[in-house]
């Protein structure tokens, strides 16, 4: 596991993208998140004070009241463009994982200063190296790929590989993801 820190919350034009990376590695990991996430997230960075507490904040206050603690997080997998996340908890003298979206473990974790981890096979597969833009010194963020674009790509690998029944099989894949639907 990577331990990595939120570098920022941004939008982008699918979205907002939460950017996790670990400052011994130069790959981020964005992950999309929704606006509530975002916000919760958003909020805790930039220190506002918010009048009551809010999802996160009392989830975090339970678990304080039953004395379970947050050990950690996890960004643990990654499948068909989708984050696992869970939390990992101690209370009573066990660990317990509760299975969580990425952005709302996050969000937990900042406020009970818990570390983020992300899985080796997650950052190799997701992470990217953001560049600068030199005009206006922002990341650039690319969307995620489609799951037709991830498919074209393991295709013209098979085909580099010799992997020719494998090949076959993801052309296949292409061909019914590419009809058009009819009525």
């Amino acid at each position: 596991m990577i331990p990595v820190e939120v570098t920022n919350v941004s939008i982008s034009n699918v979205g907002f993208v939460l950017l996790l990376k670990n400052p011994e590695d130069e790959r981020t990991l964005p992950i999309f998140i929704g606006v509530p996430e975002a916000q919760a997230i958003a909020i805790l960075l930039n220190k506002v004070e918010v009048p009551r507490p809010l999802t996160h904040d009392l989830l975090k206050n339970v678990l304080d009241i039953l004395e379970a603690r947050l050990d950690r997080v996890e960004v643990h997998d990654l499948e068909d463009g989708t984050f696992f996340g869970r939390l990992v908890l101690f209370s009573e003298g066990r660990e317990i994982k509760v299975d969580s979206r990425p952005s709302d473990a996050v969000a937990l974790a900042l406020r009970c200063r818990a570390p983020i981890l992300v899985h080796e096979k997650v950052m190799d597969e997701a992470g990217i190296v953001l560049e600068d833009k030199a005009d206006a010194g922002k990341a650039v963020v690319q969307r995620p790929k489609s799951r037709l674009e991830e498919l074209k790509a393991e295709l013209a690998k098979a085909i580099e590989e010799e992997r020719y029944e494998q090949a076959a099989i993801l052309r296949d894949r292409i061909k019914e993801l590419s009809k058009p639907e009819s009525n």
